[in-house]
């Protein structure tokens, strides 16, 4: 069985650009929309870490980098490498493998600092007492539900067969939830922008705005396939029910995130932008004929039942300022974000006790940062390791 998963990318590509971390390092933060086991490593070239000092009778995880009380292991690291390699495939499929290569090695030169970065948030988001359990709870339901799951022992045994630790996939959701309260607790109303700084951007970026004619499309979807002509005949009442409990008033996004069966339910059934040739004919020829705000009938796929609203639809030619306001919104926004999540990723450094192997490097390291001087692990320092109290410790020498 593959288990389907609320699809979570637009807060995860909310994170990437504000801390400018690559989407490797959120992965493990969230599931995918199939819930597999981790592929097999990606051969590469022979890393330039060096070898674990032995430790006679002792087995232990080699450390790359201590962030206070927490560690980051040398298998951590190498999850988040496989992750990059996959994220950077995905972003350029049709790349040259050089190419690929090359973006790789652009990226993963920032990876331990991105590590570092995320453990730093986590901590920060302990260290306040926030809480996300009953959200936690709620998405897990979520994701219950997208699988036809009877309760949360049924979900619970389903990750299990898959390969996967039921707390760990637990701890997936709380620290993405747990991340994302921290920085909308920091950074959330710092940053104001007003109608004349978007009319600036406006006029200074006018040919990023000559678009072809494009549609913005929502949807609801519900799934038909493998199902008897009589339940698709109920499928399709449902349907009905819910395009018109949206034209007497009720909000479409909560119709989707409720009801709609597609990857698109946890985003109020946004789907994005399109011109003309990227949709099938059936729905193109719909579409393109409705304006801002307008709702199709139920229209009968291949694969089921969609109801679609038009969010926008911008003519071909120069797009005016107020068609294009929240895109520059947006863009000014991370412009002003990103520099002082920075700042704030960097304070969290100073305060903290975050220290590096020989061999890797923090790339956002803050002077005076140290190195991890390697010790054979005695009872008394497995005992302060496993405290579970964040204690800020001098630090080494370098």
């Amino acid at each position: 069985m593959k288990l389907r998963t609320p699809q979570l990318l637009e807060f995860i590509a909310l994170i990437v650009l504000v801390l400018a971390l690559p989407l490797s390092i959120f992965a493990q933060q969230q599931p995918s929309t199939v819930i597999k086991p981790p592929p097999p490593p990606t051969p590469a070239p022979a890393a330039a870490a060096p070898a674990a000092p032995a430790h006679h009778g002792v087995i232990a995880e080699e450390i790359v980098a201590r962030v206070n009380n927490d560690i980051i292991s040398l298998t951590d690291y190498g999850k988040a490498e496989e992750a990059l390699r996959h994220d950077v495939r995905e972003e350029c499929q049709a790349c040259a493998p050089e190419r690929v290569e090359a973006m790789y090695k652009d990226k993963q030169k920032d990876l331990l600092r991105d590590l570092i970065d995320q453990q730093l948030l986590i901590q920060r988001g302990k260290d306040e007492g926030i809480s996300v359990e009953a959200e936690v709870i709620k998405q897990l339901d979520e994701v219950r539900k997208q699988n036809n799951l009877a309760s949360l022992d049924d979900l619970e045994k389903a990750v299990e067969s898959e390969g996967l630790s039921w707390e760990d996939y637990k701890l997936q959701f709380r620290n993405r939830l747990l991340t994302q309260e921290v920085i909308h607790r920091e950074m959330g109303n710092r940053i104001v922008i007003g109608h004349d700084e978007v009319k600036q951007y406006y006029d200074a970026h006018q040919k990023d705005f000559v678009k072809p004619e494009q549609v913005e499309l929502a949807e609801i979807f519900l799934d038909t396939k493998d199902k008897t002509p009589q339940e698709i005949e109920t499928i399709e009442q449902k349907a009905n029910d819910y395009r018109n409990r949206v034209i007497k008033g009720e909000e479409f996004s909560e119709i989707a995130k409720r009801y709609s069966e597609g990857s698109t339910k946890d985003k109020g059934g946004v789907l994005g932008t399109f011109e003309r040739g990227q949709l099938s004919k059936q729905l193109e020829d719909v579409v393109f004929k409705m304006d801002k705000g307008q709702i199709t009938e139920v229209i009968q796929t291949k694969t089921g039942f969609e109801i679609l609203k038009v969010i926008d639809h911008f003519q071909a030619g120069l797009q005016p300022v107020d068609k294009v306001e929240t895109e520059i919104m947006n863009r000014i926004y991370m412009q002003k974000m990103q520099p002082q999540m920075r700042e704030y990723l960097a304070r969290l450094r100073e305060e903290s006790y975050v220290t590096v192997k020989p061999g890797f490097t923090d790339s956002a390291a803050v002077p005076g940062a140290s190195v991890i001087q390697e010790v054979a692990p005695t009872p008394d320092a497995q005992q302060k390791n496993n405290n579970g109290k964040k204690k800020i410790k001098p630090k080494l020498n370098t």
